[in-house]
């Protein structure tokens, strides 16, 4: 990606671009179709299938040998500020930006091409980095700004102690009129989406767990109010049944996690379908019940505390769910140590062998869905005429191996808002071929 104020030429300065040879995943097709992709400027031309030949005159024409184009990846539930140690709050801002900004080009290395914040670590990490990134002075993908965690006294990301003044990375408040002002706050410094920390965690057992509910209801209409009045749209933790109820009721559009969800929550969810998405992470419930051993939660501990209780509960919360119509998006809470960015897709192997999606209902979510829960259903996460050329290009059929996308070197293209982050890459482990065959 180039700088702003460099002169290289930039998509609405160059020709148009023909990507031939390639199968495309569509965004919510079940199959692959052989055929032709035209990007004009930043967006997509026309696309060609069934042997339509394109018009190739003035334009870049790129040879996909047989790889797979389809939209880029986008993760409703990003951390990108997020950055492995458990004590972030630690890390001076100056470093932490710093950090943050290289995160943002590993996200968009391995194929992410748009994210909604989830949570930033510290108040204006967030704001920045996504500052930057318009710009065009860092790669990154698209982005919306989060707060950080904004949770009550007691409440999951509370690190707080009475004898020693320190924080990690949540804004901690008490009382509807505190939030009111603090949801204003971030609204004036420009993040485009609100998180509150309604329910507890398993990894607070002691005084906030999953099937506790932290934040009060008067507060979280007061701070959804506020948010929905600024024009921002909302994220919230939601394990059990009255977050996920108060969330339902107030308007959150990005319910994080809900794997603790009773029938009278999901009769709602399924009555209120088109307004919410649900995103577990149960990648990270998975990691922290058995991978987390070399950072002090040893399997023994995370089923103690109750992780590997909640994955299965939460397996089958979410095939509820799938069977009901509503709409549940992988990705999430990657970013701390046992997760660590760029490992996200691991989540399709997790979706496909504990909650039996298709592997083309996966991708949907990881694209077409995707772009809805971004705000973009128009204009993200499809392979179509109008579209923006947010795409990715596939060393295989990612139907057939979902793996694909966990092995950067499988990633042969990547193009963002019509510029490509990476260019064409050699074909490794697909022969080259013509794809119609």
């Amino acid at each position: 990606m180039m700088h702003a104020d460099q002169p290289a030429l930039s998509a609405e300065k160059r020709g148009p671009i023909l990507f031939t040879n390639v199968r495309i995943f569509d965004g919510t097709a079940k199959a692959l179709s052989a055929g032709e992709v035209l990007i004009q400027g930043n967006r997509i031309k026309k696309v060609a299938t069934g042997g339509e030949k394109l018009p190739r005159a003035s334009a870049e024409v790129v040879d996909g040998g047989g790889a797979t184009l389809m939209p880029g990846l986008i993760n409703a539930h990003c951390h990108m500020s997020y950055t492995g140690p458990q004590n972030m709050g630690h890390i001076p801002p100056e470093e932490h930006t710093l950090i943050t900004a290289r995160q943002a080009k590993i996200i968009l290395d391995h194929g992410m091409t748009a994210a909604v914040g989830a949570g930033s670590a510290k108040p204006r990490l967030d704001i920045a980095v996504r500052n930057e990134i318009n710009a065009g002075y860092i790669p990154g993908p698209r982005y919306l700004a989060a707060t950080p965690e904004i949770t009550v006294t007691g409440g999951l990301g509370d690190s707080r102690q009475l004898h020693m003044h320190h924080n990690e990375l949540a804004h901690y408040f008490d009382g509807p009129h505190e939030l009111r002002r603090i949801v204003r706050e971030y609204c004036r410094e420009g993040v485009d989406v609100v998180k509150l920390m309604i329910s507890g965690d398993h990894l607070i057992p002691n005084f906030c767990d999953a099937d506790q509910t932290a934040m009060d209801e008067d507060e979280v209409a007061v701070g959804t109010h506020i948010a929905h009045q600024r024009g921002r749209t909302l994220n919230c933790h939601a394990r059990n049944p009255e977050s996920i109820k108060r969330a339902i009721k107030y308007g959150i559009q990005r319910i994080y996690h809900a794997t603790l969800a009773d029938e009278e929550s999901l009769d709602l969810l399924e009555a209120n379908k088109d307004k919410h998405w649900i995103v577990p992470a149960l990648g990270f419930t998975y990691a922290t019940a058995y991978e987390a051993g070399d950072f002090g939660i040893s399997p023994a501990t995370a089923e103690k505390w109750g992780f590997v209780d909640e994955l299965a509960k939460g397996a089958e919360t979410m095939k509820k769910m799938h069977k009901r119509g509503i709409r549940i998006l992988p990705f999430g809470d990657y970013g701390f140590p046992w997760t660590p960015h760029g490992t996200d897709t691991r989540d399709f192997r997790h979706f496909q062998k504990m909650l039996g999606f298709k592997p083309y209902e996966i991708l949907r979510a990881a694209t077409a869905y995707g772009a809805e829960a971004f705000g973009k259903p128009n204009e993200l996460g499809q392979v179509k005429a109008g579209y923006l050329a947010d795409l990715v290009m596939l060393d295989g059929n990612p139907l057939e191996d979902l793996d694909l996308f966990l092995d950067q070197a499988n990633i042969l293209m990547i193009m963002k808002d019509g510029d490509f982050h990476k260019a064409l890459q050699p074909i490794r482990k697909v022969r080259a071929r013509q794809a119609a065959e």
